[in-house]
Parts: structure tokens; C-alpha cells; sequence
């Protein structure tokens, strides 16, 4: 049984510029704020971003994605919304950073097909929108759809409660949200948890995100408030 667990510092040391990084989470809800943290330390730049959002800059929750916003090493993102963080705001509209809005339902059904191998997928969630502009259409019974493509990144972060150390996760509550379809649909996926257990400590019927999915384990008590 491989013992999947390694460093925060390790971790982050399998993103290198220019990688696209999918990383999990609702605002600070299910975010691997350890993770990040961890990242923008690093001299990491030009990382093409897929999330929810692009973090919560106020509030208490600046351990989110907007440290990376901060640091200026993001060149561009795919996301659903910006507005809980200000200057990811001023930097779009300045066109200083590009980014690709994705209705939500979509974005998840994208990495969804990412991770399956699937060439995409067929919906009427912004036809005759903005959301439309430059995708493909297909007329079928009479009616218009865009045909979306799939997502898949270099480098997953993750966030789960507990793991054991093959990978097998559990989530709590709301958190699970798009870490376990992210997982998925990335080429290494770094799983970040509150506790590490043994392999075989959790009860198989508990697990919500398969060991097979994770390649790295990494454990940080979740301390950042």
C-alpha cells in the first residue's frame, strides 16, 4: 500500500509556471487555504486558474485564492464570479487579467467531462448570451444548443476533512462542493486534509472521494480563521 502523504512545502513544488491548477472550494467553503497559502510563497508565476471563484478578500477569509490575485500569478482564469474579491474587479475590467465567466452548472458539468474522458457536452444555459460568443451551435429537434468543451488541468488542490494515507477521503458538510469533480480532471491532484488516518481506519461506505483520484496527501489542521 503506497503511503501517499508528503510536506505542504513538497506539495506545492509540483507546480512550476505556466501550469493550469483547478483548485476546490466555495469562496473559503471547502478551500485548500493551506495549500495556497503555501503557493504564494512560491516563486510560481503565469498559472492558468480554474475555480468556483477568485477568492473572499475581506472578512477574515484572505487565505483564499486572492493571495495568488494579490502576488500577480495568475495570467488568466476560469471562473463563475469575481465579486467578493475587489481587485480581481479592477484588474478584469482594466483588462489586465483575462477571465472566462462559466454559468456554474456548467463549469462543474466541463470538469465533469474532463475527468471522463468525454469531448463534451450539449446545453441551453446561455444561448443567445454573451455566454455564447465564440462556441459552436448545433440546432437539434428544432432547438439551439452550445456545444461546451471539457476541462482538465495540470494540478488539482483539493480540500477534504479526513483521508487516510492511500487518499481515501471524507468532506464535511457543504465542503465537498467542486473538490471531489476536480479531482477527477487533473493530471497530479494534491489532496489537503484536517487529519490523516491509517489505511483502513475509515469505514469504506463513508468514503467520498477514492484514493485512486489523489496522488499527494498533505495534512494541516485547519487553523486559518
Amino acid at each position: 500500500m503506497k503511503n501517499k502523504v508528503i510536506s505542504i512545502e513538497r506539495a506545492v513544488d509540483f507546480i512550476s509556471d505556466g501550469m493550469s491548477v483547478m483548485i476546490g472550494g466555495f469562496a473559503q467553503t471547502g478551500s485548500p487555504r493551506h495549500l495556497i497559502r503555501e503557493l504564494s510563497r512560491k516563486n510560481v508565476k503565469n498559472l492558468h486558474t480554474i475555480s468556483d471563484d477568485l477568492g473572499v478578500a475581506d472578512h477574515g477569509f484572505e487565505e483564499t485564492i486572492c493571495r495568488l490575485i494579490d502576488n500577480d500569478q495568475i495570467c488568466d482564469a476560469k471562473c463563475c464570479f469575481i465579486g467578493q474579491n475587489p481587485q480581481a474587479s479592477k484588474l478584469y475590467m482594466e483588462r489586465k487579467l483575462p477571465i472566462e465567466f462559466i454559468p456554474m452548472g456548467t463549469f462543474i458539468e466541463r470538469i465533469r467531462c474532463g475527468g471522463n474522458g468525454l469531448g463534451g457536452f450539449l446545453t441551453k444555459t446561455g444561448v443567445g448570451t454573451l455566454v455564447e460568443k465564440g462556441k459552436t451551435t448545433i440546432t437539434l429537434d428544432g432547438e439551439k444548443y452550445l456545444i461546451e468543451r471539457p476541462i482538465h488541468a495540470d494540478v488539482a488542490l483539493v480540500k477534504a476533512y479526513i483521508a487516510d494515507t492511500m487518499g481515501n477521503a471524507i468532506f464535511k458538510y457543504t465542503a465537498q462542493n467542486h473538490n471531489g469533480i476536480m479531482a477527477t480532471a487533473a493530471d497530479t491532484v494534491i489532496l489537503e486534509v484536517e487529519k490523516v488516518v491509517d489505511a483502513g481506519e475509515l469505514e469504506p461506505d463513508q468514503i467520498q472521494l477514492p484514493g485512486i483520484f489523489v496522488d499527494y496527501v498533505v495534512e494541516a489542521p485547519d487553523d486559518i480563521l
